[in-house]
């Protein structure tokens, strides 16, 4: 069975939806986690208590990933909080869905901003001490968008893509310091996110998946906890598709 025990996890975005599902898996096997999030306080306090409950430490950051400044804040106080940090999910991200005619370039930039910048922004602040500790995993949460498109998102695609090409790049840098870097790509996950797709769409999507159903936080969660943990030790520079076969 996996074990995380005594393992310092950061997961960004964790107070609902994937984030908190994987902040709840984390902490299922040991792991502490630092629950960061933008700006629901209310939220992050409740995936807290229930992080607690299960035995872990746990406390909310409030940061604003796009921001190197904070993101490299927000490292030095984890580490001075919980002793060091194992384990970094970069799974912050936002959507401004529009067709590329109609899209303002501020909803492209900020897209681009939280959803990759971010994940830069998380990486490097973590990056030397992890490479200090000469151990360390890093997981990013693409998606199926950033694989193959989709119509009304080309920001969040080429975020999600661009995230993919940042973990072959860090996979490829840490490697040598036995830190591994790689990505999940979720496909339609239940989430309140999806909750506000219309309902037409919502079956297009729905019709697209092989096992015709979608899938749920959960189902990232438990792939999130196999790369963070010593079995998956050998791993690095992979995206694994967890999506009900929709990219075949």
């Amino acid at each position: 069975m996996m074990d995380l025990t005594g393992k310092n996890a950061v997961v960004t975005g964790s107070s609902r939806g994937i984030g908190k599902a994987v902040a709840l898996k984390l902490a299922s096997l040991g792991a502490n986690v630092a629950v960061v999030y933008a700006g629901n306080k209310e939220k992050a306090d409740e995936t807290v208590k229930e992080l607690e409950a299960l035995g872990v430490k746990a406390i909310c950051y409030c940061c604003d990933v796009s921001s190197a400044e904070q993101t490299k804040q927000l490292a030095s106080q984890v580490i001075a909080d919980f002793g060091g940090i194992d384990i970094l999910v970069n799974n912050a991200g936002i959507v401004k869905d529009g067709l590329i005619l109609s899209m303002k370039e501020e909803d492209f930039d900020k897209v681009i901003s939280v959803n990759l910048k971010g994940a830069f922004n998380m990486t490097k602040a973590v990056y030397q001490h992890l490479m200090k500790k000469r151990r360390g995993r890093i997981i990013n949460i693409s998606s199926i968008v950033g694989l193959n498109g989709n119509a009304g998102q080309a920001n969040y695609a080429a975020a999600k893509a661009g995230i993919i090409g940042l973990t072959k790049s860090a996979a490829k840098e840490l490697a040598a310091r036995n830190v591994t870097v790689n990505a999940i790509a979720p496909g339609f996950i239940e989430t309140e996110m999806t909750d506000a797709i219309p309902e037409r769409a919502r079956e297009a999507a729905l019709a697209a998946i092989p096992m015709k159903r979608p899938g749920q936080g959960e189902d990232v969660a438990n792939a999130v906890a196999f790369l963070a943990s010593d079995e998956a030790a050998y791993i690095t520079g992979e995206i694994i598709k967890v999506d009900g076969g929709m990219a075949i």
